[in-house]
């Protein structure tokens, strides 16, 4: 028992969801009678469910993917799991399986929002006993606990996007340290606009845009901060459908969002983006009518993460102040003389 409660001390230390899901198959992975662990991601293509290996042992080492799982060639229908499709379109907490001979298999499906998109599988060489059973669902549970208070220290309240304090705390390790590169990660892409540039030649890389709701301030004085609030809420739920999974939004507090794009060109980026501010402008927000909003984006390859918002922060407030509605690239503004660079000195930057 000592073990488990060391490793649920660990488990508890991380303030990271993936490493939280390494963590806790790591703790499973020691208890006896146990072959094999693996997270799998549960999500729909096309209309049809399917499943993913998302953490998994390989080599004696635990590693990750944090890639769109659309594009995984691992990816299986999840009615090759019919035990586990069953658990989850009745709710169940858990389902048993003993696919052959020596090979008993447990899902835990992690359940949040009403709805699950992460299940732990564990596989034993022998029937699970009650007494191992319980010992399982309590490390689970622990887990799926924790799980449920990093999501709601990470998310804004009013639209469920991540907070400008996750943010602050991913935007390194998401854009710098290339986590596309990690062992076992799949880049999907943005198909028919990657397939448009693909003769070009352009360089995958990552993107930083800062976005601003238009007029805000003459919506919350018109109609009332109520309506206010629906727009942010609607402009919150445009972006999920305007981006991909492995993208990261975050609202940043008032009507500022921030979206980190990653693993794709220039070219497409553009795309988009602008097809993301299109979207706005032709969605009908009840009451209110029309809304739109201007954008500002960057790389992030040069510069360090002050750097880069600021950078994105002075295409943005050109867009605001020429017109609106629009989306403008900072590389582009500062080589047709429309902004200067700004000069670094150590803490201290010069305009």
């Amino acid at each position: 028992m000592k073990p488990i409660l060391q490793n649920l001390v660990e488990m508890t230390g991380h303030r990271d969801h993936l490493r939280l899901e390494v963590s806790v198959l790591s703790t499973l992975q020691k208890l006896s009678s146990i072959i094999e662990v693996r997270a799998l991601e549960l999500f729909t293509d096309g209309g049809v469910p399917h499943v993913r290996p998302r953490t998994w042992v390989d080599n004696g080492q635990l590693v990750s993917t944090d890639s769109e799982a659309a594009a995984d060639p691992r990816r299986e229908p999840l009615d090759q799991y019919p035990a586990l499709r069953d658990c989850v379109d009745s709710r169940g907490e858990s389902a048993l399986a003993s696919p052959r001979r020596g090979r008993h298999v447990l899902w835990l499906p992690v359940w949040m929002h009403d709805k699950v998109s992460t299940c732990l599988e564990i596989t034993q060489s022998r029937p699970f006993s009650a007494h191992k059973l319980d010992v399982l669902m309590g490390v689970f549970q622990v887990y799926q606990n924790y799980q449920s208070l990093l999501d709601y220290s990470e998310r804004d309240a009013l639209t469920g996007l991540f907070n400008r304090k996750t943010f602050d705390e991913q935007f390194s390790r998401y854009t710098m340290s290339g986590l596309a590169s990690r062992k076992g990660a799949v880049t999907e892409s943005f198909a028919a606009e990657e397939t448009a540039v693909a003769s070009d030649n352009e360089p995958l890389q990552q993107w930083l845009a800062v976005v601003d709701i238009d007029h805000f301030k003459q919506v919350n004085d018109r109609f009332g901060h109520l309506y206010g609030d629906e727009v942010l809420i609607l402009i919150a739920n445009i972006l999920r459908s305007s981006f991909r999974s492995h993208d990261r939004i975050f609202r940043f507090g008032g009507e500022e969002f921030v979206v980190l794009l990653r693993s794709t060109t220039l070219s497409t980026a553009h795309k988009v983006f602008n097809r993301f501010r299109l979207a706005v402008q032709e969605y009908h927000f009840p009451q209110v009518g029309q809304v739109t909003v201007s954008l500002g984006f960057v790389s992030t390859t040069r510069g360090s993460p002050v750097e880069i918002l600021g950078q994105a922060d002075q295409a943005l407030y050109y867009a605001k102040e020429h017109g609106r509605n629009q989306v403008c690239f900072y590389d582009d503004l500062v080589a047709s003389g429309q902004l200067a660079t700004k000069v670094a000195n150590d803490d201290v930057e010069l305009f």
